[in-house]
Parts: C-alpha cells; sequence; structure tokens
C-alpha cells in the first residue's frame, strides 16, 4: 500500500535517491554547476551511463540543465528535496520519541549508586 504522506509527484524523487550514483551526482554538484563533462569523469562508469543518470537526476527535477552552445552544464535543485525531508521528519519524531523513552526505563532501572571519590596515591 502506497504511504499517503509521500505524494505522486515525490515518487520520482525516491526512485531517483535509491541510487547510490544519482546521490552521489548530487553531492557533486552541492559544490556549484557542473558541465556534463565534468560530472562524467569524477565517476568509473560510461558516460551514457552518466548522461542516464543526469536524465532521471532532471527528470525527477532534482537538477537543471543549462546549454549554452553544444555545452551542458548542470546544477542542483534541492526544492523536490523539501518532499523527502518533511517524510523523514516522522521518522525523525518517531526515533526522538523512542529514544527518550529508553533513556527513561534504563536510568530508572539503574540503581541509583553514589560516586565514591577516589584519592590518586602519589608515586614518589
Amino acid at each position: 500500500m502506497r504511504n499517503r504522506s509521500v505524494t505522486y509527484f515525490s515518487d520520482p524523487v525516491f526512485r531517483a535517491l535509491a541510487d547510490p550514483t544519482r546521490r552521489a551526482v548530487l553531492d557533486l554538484l552541492r559544490s556549484g554547476r557542473q558541465p556534463a563533462g565534468q560530472i562524467a569523469r569524477a565517476f568509473p562508469v560510461s558516460r551514457p551511463a552518466i548522461s542516464k543518470h543526469l536524465r532521471l537526476l532532471r527528470r525527477a527535477h532534482l537538477v537543471r540543465e543549462h546549454r549554452t552552445g553544444r555545452h551542458r552544464f548542470y546544477q542542483l535543485n534541492p526544492q523536490p528535496l523539501q518532499a523527502v525531508d518533511h517524510w523523514l521528519e516522522q521518522y525523525r519524531l518517531f526515533w526522538t520519541s523512542k529514544l527518550a523513552g529508553l533513556k527513561a526505563f534504563v536510568e530508572s532501572a539503574q540503581p541509583q549508586v553514589p560516586v565514591l571519590q577516589r584519592k590518586n596515591p602519589k608515586h614518589h
């Protein structure tokens, strides 16, 4: 069953992010706009494979393509990642609550033992 909190628009975003190479391309583009050739040289796969990854990232609206003559430049478009962040927020809240409960349980289960001060013997 499909999670209703994830909109149909964001599905291509999640599919794009599922691939480690595409995530690495996004990481590379965090530093700014890059030409397609430079992106391709950063990976040990063929140039057509990188072109396919860039096409899928473009379709998910995670990157923008700018053409200057024969050259294609790509830059990160972080806006679709807001849907991912919104989805992850539910899990952040879930785990924060669970960890707080675990902490309270562990602290209540431990006997309160006073800390004894130890004198350090002086070595001469």
